[in-house]
């Protein structure tokens, strides 16, 4: 396919962190782009300040005229919208070129290096390290994130077309699509079960994936998968050492294949940040950086929206807001937060994400969520999927053990908060749960 004989370029589900940062980079490049998505939310109306089209209402009659011409036209969907979407059968039924999000990266990485980051954790982090490192570095690259880096503002960081930096995402065996020259795994932890069955399916794609690497994979130390590493003081090829934190900062030194490196900083919170900056620099370094100037860029990376992003930070009220929602990820949140509060109180306010990882995992989440000293629970967004039936908040909430806790609904969540006496709140979900994120925030700064 040529892209350059493409003009119109419509996405049904436009507003997802990964579609919204194709159509982004397809509008910097002169195409016609509108679509279609669910409800507003702030990056759709960051999309339409650039000029797309967008309607929030599944009707045929609302695309607009200049794209139901098939012949130069393309459309690019989400597997999350539901198979009997009018407008998704619409272009189906007339012969359009329709493709899902990871097709189209496939086509825009295909001419180009592509350092694709791969894991059911870490890999938005790692990727957008990855490319702010590229970035700084002067590389000619443009970098395709899952998040809203807090440097460029942005889902995605526009350059040339010499590199790619992709999430290789492992739902629905999108990854499978890439042609990657140098990637990473950085975990291979149980989920997305509704796809694969079970866990030794997922390990199974994961494999496939690392078997499409063309030059060098680099893979967590212990996953089961043949390749140079990357860890914390495993004896990894790329091996952070002497990790000590200053000043809310990590310093650890960095032993590669060739070198020994000393005192890079971060200033981003947890040990799991340590190891998603190792697995970038172990990326970027492979691909020819050196690392003088990958710690350069390191130290002026500011993190991304939603990954423990502060949103009240004095000394009474800290106010945390976190993409979390599987249980390793929701310990490596917990774990963080009692690491730079261990006398303060901590209330957690979780938004389940997806009935069938509710189900999956609900030992896994009681777990988890038990190490909060209270927590609030909303009930559980279901994204594409219908409910379950018995799998409730309430089921979860019975099997946390710690007596604080409680359901609130969206409408009571303040009046919830506000009398709770922690001194740290952290909202953690990859649900709608960020919508209440400033509200909670407005809220406590008047009342405080």
């Amino acid at each position: 396919m040529n892209l350059e004989n493409i003009h119109n370029i419509y996405f049904v589900g436009i507003g997802g962190i990964g579609m919204s940062s194709i159509a982004s980079y397809f509008n910097s490049n002169g195409k016609n782009v509108a679509g279609y998505d669910k409800t507003p939310t702030e990056i759709t109306k960051s999309l339409e300040k650039l000029g797309m089209q967008i309607h929030f209402e599944d009707s045929i009659n609302l695309i607009p005229a200049d794209f139901k011409n098939s012949q130069n036209t393309i459309i690019i969907y989400t597997p999350a919208v539901p198979k009997n979407h009018s407008e998704l059968n619409y272009f189906i039924d007339n012969n359009f070129k329709v493709l899902k999000r990871s097709e189209i990266l496939g086509e825009i990485t295909k001419n180009s290096i592509c350092l694709a980051v791969a894991g059911t954790h870490g890999k938005t982090t790692t990727s957008t390290i990855l490319g702010h490192i590229l970035k700084e570095a002067g590389v000619n690259s443009t970098s395709f994130l899952g998040g809203i880096s807090e440097n460029y503002k942005s889902n995605l960081i526009l350059g040339g077309s010499e590199v790619t930096v992709v999430e290789a995402d492992e739902f629905d065996r999108s990854f499978l699509r890439l042609s990657p020259n140098i990637a990473c795994i950085t975990s291979m932890d149980a989920d997305h079960l509704d796809i694969y069955g079970d866990h030794s399916e997922l390990e199974k794609s994961f494999k496939d994936f690392g078997n499409l690497v063309s030059d060098t994979l680099i893979v967590r130390k212990g996953l089961p998968i043949e390749a140079k590493t990357f860890g914390i003081e495993e004896d990894a090829d790329f091996d952070a050492k002497n990790i000590q934190i200053k000043d809310g900062a990590y310093i650890f030194d960095v032993q590669t294949p060739l070198e020994y490196f000393k005192n890079i900083k971060i200033t981003l919170p947890g040990k799991h940040n340590v190891l998603n900056a190792v697995a970038a620099l172990a990326m970027a370094n492979s691909f020819g950086i050196s690392l003088q100037v990958i710690a350069k860029a390191l130290l002026s990376f500011k993190g991304i929206k939603r990954r423990f992003s502060y949103k009240i930070n004095t000394e009474n009220l800290v106010l945390i807001d976190d993409y979390a929602h599987h249980p390793t990820e929701i310990n490596a949140v917990v774990s963080s937060v009692r690491e730079m509060y261990p006398a303060k109180k901590i209330l957690g306010i979780f938004q389940p994400h997806l009935f069938s990882r509710t189900r999956d995992f609900i030992d896994d989440f009681a777990a988890s969520l038990s190490c909060f000293d209270e927590l609030i629970l909303l009930d559980i967004y279901p994204a594409r999927e219908l409910p379950i039936e018995g799998v409730t908040s309430s089921w979860l909430l019975r099997k946390v053990t710690i007596e604080n806790k409680q359901i609130s609904t969206k409408e009571n969540l303040v009046e919830n908060v506000l009398k709770s006496k922690a001194q740290v709140i952290v909202m953690i979900g990859a649900g709608d749960i960020g919508e209440l994120v400033n509200v909670i925030k407005n809220k406590l700064t008047i009342e405080n």
